[in-house]
């Protein structure tokens, strides 16, 4: 096994499934994922593969049906996928995150509706804050819900929603009418079922399409237009309105650690890619990892490799353990996607020329990088979340 992106403590069962999970990403994931990558082709056939896992209920307990694991267990799984291709991780973590929610808050009827069939892969879950004229200001949103008898009558526009077209629930943040004095507490989830696919796939319900994207190809990324879509007022998310806000920060917390972990695995494939050609390579006489200038340059991304692993670990046993991790989740999102960024363009560079071509796989994962400098919130939101927890933590006695 390679020195890099170790874990230490882990048990039996938990390196049982990464080795499982590393194997299947060797033999199913890599070897075509340049072609599915370039025709921004849905790998349908890797995701049964998942489903045959188990892993679309990694970390739905037991009683639902799942595998009953950590987030830690879930993230290290998350880093191989994506060291094989960042799509499919992107297939599992919004579901994971909506499972995670449903785990959380949702009332006992909801999950026993929803987690036995999510632990299968038969209900596939997407979640949706962000709206065209707003990211990360989530106060801000305008899709709005209104009470109609027993039910809720959505109308509005959201944006982003990763699997949007391949999920068939979507965890949906919306304004309510709560009368509160802040923005946030205004805010409610919604439980929206619909069926795969685009266009008007409900009545007052449109999924417009696939949006063109520079990278993260395959998996689908859409809008959600309401349009008077009529919703029971049991799919409110915990039975109870205005609670919204809290419901996704708890799960976007749970996406960062995801995020760092899918930059982990971007990472650690850029550097694998990179040290491999290094000893291929030969210039003025000798391979070129044997030139200094290169040699460096190796040293200083394994070291960032390392780094990052490191505290995406952190953050997901802090998650675990049950504590608070809003600041080490955004610390382990920020440093994982900045170094991975830097990382992969280092690897790009090594490659030469050669790393400008569709045939290398480092053309891939220089346009896969980028997306998660933004992905879960941008870095200067990252920095804005430590900052404020500092403050919290070192408030001044004087």
């Amino acid at each position: 096994m390679a020195r890099l992106a170790r874990t230490a403590g882990l048990t039996d069962v938990q390196e049982e499934i990464l080795s499982t999970v590393r194997t299947f990403v060797d033999k199913e994931i890599i070897p075509h994922a340049q072609a599915l990558e370039h025709g921004d082709t849905y790998p349908a056939d890797i995701v049964e593969g998942m489903k045959e896992m188990g892993l679309f209920g990694l970390t739905i307990p037991e009683e639902f049906g799942g595998l009953g694991e950590s987030l830690l267990t879930y993230a290290l799984v998350v880093e191989q996928i994506a060291r094989g291709w960042m799509s499919v991780s992107g297939v599992i973590n919004t579901h994971f995150i909506v499972a995670h929610m449903l785990k959380q808050h949702g009332t006992p009827e909801q999950q026993q509706k929803y987690l036995p069939r999510m632990a299968t892969g038969e209900v596939r879950g997407s979640f949706s804050m962000s709206e065209p004229e707003l990211g990360s200001d989530v106060a801000a949103i305008r899709t709005r819900a209104v009470r109609e008898g027993d039910d809720f009558v959505i109308n509005g526009q959201k944006m982003w929603l990763t699997n949007g077209g391949t999920s068939n629930l979507t965890a949906v943040l919306v304004k309510t009418d709560e009368g509160a004095d802040k923005a946030h507490r205004n805010l409610t989830t919604f439980l929206v079922e619909k069926p795969e696919g685009y266009g008007e796939v409900a009545p007052g319900l449109t999924i417009p399409g696939k949006i063109d994207k520079m990278g993260y190809k395959g998996v689908d990324t859409t809008e959600m237009v309401f349009d008077g879509f009529r919703i029971p007022a049991g799919q409110v998310l915990g039975g109870e309105t205005g609670h919204g806000f809290r419901h996704m920060m708890d799960g976007v917390e749970v996406g960062r650690v995801n995020v760092a972990a899918r930059a982990c695995g971007i990472a650690l494939r850029s550097f694998e890619l990179a040290i491999e050609y290094a000893q291929q390579r030969k210039t003025f006489g000798k391979p070129i990892v044997e030139h200094q200038a290169i040699a460096f340059k190796l040293a200083e991304m394994a070291t960032k490799v390392e780094a990052a692993h490191l505290m995406m670990v952190n953050a997901a046993r802090l998650k675990d353990s049950g504590a608070r991790n809003d600041v080490e989740a955004g610390m382990a999102k920020l440093i994982a996607s900045e170094y991975c960024a830097e990382v992969t363009q280092e690897a790009f560079r090594i490659h030469g020329g050669y790393g400008y071509s569709k045939e290398y796989e480092i053309e891939r994962l220089m346009r896969e990088a980028p997306f998660l400098l933004i992905g879960e919130g941008t870095s200067e939101i990252q920095k804005t979340i430590i900052s404020r927890g500092l403050l919290r933590d070192y408030q001044s006695r004087g």
